[in-house]
């Protein structure tokens, strides 16, 4: 009778449980299969384009190649142009952009991209290891894809990545992403304009301009190698 009595009590608390509990668990479901499916990769060579796009100066599409090797080793060898930007600024790859290890999943409701209904969640990691502060993640639950993330960390503000997928879908790797930065918070390297080759089209002027908000680069990613078992030596500099 205790044991009928005790099935009976939890079936009325589940019953009486709020939506909320239930899509919360349904949304940390989803978010752990999401980046169960990217943690697939353990490294990746691809060919890369990318295109950057600040008002202050005219900068020539970068041709190079980009190394990945889980859980954050990252190069790009660039052939020909700048290193626009400086090392630790901003990462090239989907994976270092959600976090690893324990998180707390936070329903943000639905959107709407490209004419899909997509579902939103608020991802805050339990520890301080990676200096993400809060990532948002726009999900394709259908494809289990990361359509849009909107990352803040400690020391670089907030970026957004805007991700368009292609034969590589099954493996969360993007054809094409565009990346949305405070330009204010990732600063130029000094000297950065000798980094050109020769005959590179640089735009300057002595007036003065507002001050830059946002920048915009994207990347198409043009082949990829998947899990060809990257060495570390990769990753190493030359001196």
């Amino acid at each position: 009778m205790r044991k009928r009595l005790t099935v009976i009590v939890l079936i009325l608390y589940m019953s009486g449980t709020p939506a909320t509990y239930a899509q919360s668990t349904d949304v940390t479901d989803l978010f752990y299969r999401l980046r169960t499916k990217i943690e697939r990769v353990k490294d990746y060579v691809a060919d890369v384009r990318m295109t950057i796009d600040v008002s202050f100066m005219r900068i020539p599409p970068l041709n190079g190649t980009l190394y990945f090797k889980a859980p954050g080793k990252l190069k790009l060898e660039r052939k020909g142009g700048i290193a626009i930007l400086p090392k630790k600024s901003i990462d090239l790859t989907l994976n270092k952009m959600i976090p690893l290890g324990n998180v707390t999943v936070i329903n943000a409701g639905t959107d709407t991209i490209n004419g899909k209904i997509v579902q939103v969640v608020k991802i805050v990691p339990d520890n301080d290891q990676t200096g993400i502060v809060l990532t948002k993640v726009w999900i394709d639950a259908t494809q289990l894809l990361a359509l849009r993330t909107e990352t803040t960390s400690r020391d670089n503000g907030t970026m957004k990545m805007n991700l368009e997928y292609g034969k590589y879908a099954d493996m969360c790797l993007p054809d094409k992403v565009v990346f949305i930065i405070d330009v204010k918070d990732y600063k130029l390297p000094k000297g950065v304009t000798m980094d050109y080759d020769a005959g590179a089209d640089i735009a300057a002027t002595n007036t003065p301009k507002p001050p830059i908000k946002k920048g915009k680069i994207q990347v198409n990613y043009l082949k990829y190698q998947v899990n060809t078992g990257l060495s570390d030596e990769v990753f190493i500099e030359k001196r």
